[in-house]
């Protein structure tokens, strides 16, 4: 480390850097927190309304986050910053001091929601809107929970995983996550929660949320499609544009 004319040590770039990145991967945080909030609640609702109550939540949601500026930046923007940021820091961080090992549950949770989140977002968002013929461009009213009940329908083992795994690593995530940014920001005043809790944490987390959430996505499958069958050909047709629905 080279010093300055005052003989104070200049700092590396990693060092000026770590610190900045570590802010944007906090930052981040609540605003996908807050999504996730708002779209989980759509399929927790068919438990007491079915896909009815479900899709109308759905629709008030979109008013958040799929609007043209919600989209990009209290969604897309935060999800691209948290995920980008998570990476930098361990690329640029000492070998002897990773952020914390490959193997740990925010680790590996972090890169499953990687991967779990693009063909939800290619399967539900983009390929819908491809206004080719068959898809001609889902609309957002058509594009309820009716899509996703047609795609329990036909492929019911792809479907499954993918809203299971995407459902359990988001929230196991979410649930740790919450806890670092509670001891890193409050720890001292508050109190910090131990390491010891964090099954407990984890437990109350997916008993709340993921249970519930994917209970509701099992009431829908039960429920019969109530879609037109034009509108069906062309759920198929968005469907079979991702890879995972065509096996």
């Amino acid at each position: 480390m080279s010093s300055n004319p005052d003989g104070v040590p200049r700092r590396s770039f990693r060092q000026r850097a770590l610190p900045v990145i570590t802010k944007l991967l906090h930052g981040s945080a609540p605003f996908i927190s807050t999504f996730l909030l708002i779209h989980l609640t759509a399929p927790m609702l068919a438990n007491l309304g079915g896909s009815s109550l479900a899709s109308q939540t759905l629709l008030l949601g979109r008013e958040y986050y799929q609007t043209d500026f919600g989209e990009k930046y209290l969604l897309l923007g935060p999800l691209a910053v948290h995920s980008l940021s998570g990476i930098v820091k361990r690329v640029l961080s000492p070998s002897k001091a990773p952020p914390r090992p490959w193997t740990s549950l925010l680790a590996l949770t972090g890169y499953a929601n990687m991967i779990f989140f693009l063909p939800h977002f290619m399967t539900h968002r983009v390929h819908p809107m491809n206004p080719a013929a068959p898809i001609h461009a889902v609309g957002p009213s058509e594009l309820d929970f009716e899509f996703v009940k047609y795609g329990l329908a036909n492929w019911p083992w792809t479907s499954w995983l993918l809203y299971g795994g995407l459902v359990v690593s988001v929230l196991a995530h979410a649930v740790d996550g919450d806890r670092l940014l509670f001891n890193t920001y409050f720890g001292e005043t508050m109190g910090r929660i131990k390491a010891a809790a964090r099954k407990r944490l984890l437990a109350i987390g997916l008993g709340l949320v993921a249970v519930p959430v994917l209970a509701g996505v099992f009431v829908m499958s039960r429920e019969p499609l109530m879609t037109l069958s034009s509108t069906a050909e062309r759920f198929r047709a968005s469907f079979i544009e991702s890879p995972f629905y065509r096996i």
